[in-house]
């Protein structure tokens, strides 16, 4: 099956990037692990986890149960944890797609948040807009730790939209005034002046981004910023992703695997 995108055009013909397989099905959204799993939510509204080769691991029946999820979070391929903004609400899934726990951010003095993600030790990062804080807290929503408040230390603080956990840092994402870095202790360290990304993503020691139909790949140990133009076929995706090295796009029919090259 050609892909949606490029229905007069071979995949494979694709400049910088390589086509590797296509996964079937209609879904409404997509992310990605650290393993090349696939989280995708179908059109019947049900969590779906997919090995990389397509094969159906997982699934979760009660994705909307607070609604449409603002965000899920699977940094941890152990532990995926679906947020819902609206509600301030955490679902912590095991690998399995199984129910855990349920996290409400409000019963903890936690009331505008907007990213959360998992920490290295499988504890939660979330970003308290009304403290300007960086907070770590455990599954039943324990205070563990916490940042100075940001009014205090920067000129301007973030309004985050992703928290990524990845070798040693945070990276807090605001599309405004690009990544602030911080160190697993909440101190902070550094920022990244790229605006404007999309579907941001950190894997190992490269941040993913998409802005003006490129990718962009920033090499954090050597400071190097690469571009990939997308081919002008690439058009009318749902969802786009960058990790480990592939391209993922959801398109209306497909989930179409490309490698970076």
């Amino acid at each position: 099956m050609l892909p949606a995108f490029a229905a007069a055009q071979d995949p494979d013909s694709l400049k910088g990037f390589r086509f590797v397989h296509s996964i079937p099905g209609q879904y409404l959204s997509m992310n990605v692990d650290a393993l090349g799993n696939l989280y995708l939510i179908n059109t019947g509204n049900r969590l779906m986890k997919r090995y990389p080769n397509g094969d159906s691991a997982a699934v979760f029946n009660e994705v909307r149960k607070y609604g449409n999820p603002t965000y899920i979070d699977v940094s941890n391929p152990l532990k995926p944890i679906v947020f819902y903004q609206r509600f301030s609400s955490i679902l912590i899934l095991d690998r399995f797609l199984s129910l855990r726990s349920t996290l409400d951010l409000r019963k903890n003095q936690i009331f505008r948040v907007q990213a959360v993600a998992n920490s290295y030790d499988n504890q939660l990062w979330v970003f308290d807009e009304q403290e300007f804080k960086l907070k770590k807290i455990s599954d039943d929503g324990r205070l563990l730790q916490e940042s100075a408040d940001l009014r205090q230390v920067l000129d301007t603080v973030p309004s985050p939209v992703m928290i990524m956990d990845s070798d040693n840092l945070v990276y807090v994402y605001d599309p405004s005034r690009g990544f602030y870095i911080f160190d697993y202790y909440g101190g902070w360290k550094n920022r990244l002046p790229f605006t404007g990304w999309t579907d941001v993503a950190v894997s190992g020691k490269k941040i993913y981004g998409f802005r003006d139909n490129k990718l962009f790949s920033y090499e954090i140990s050597s400071l190097q910023l690469q571009e990939y133009p997308l081919p002008d076929s690439i058009k009318g995706y749902r969802a786009i992703r960058a990790i480990n090295g592939f391209l993922y796009l959801l398109t209306e029919d497909a989930v179409q695997v490309y490698e970076i090259r």
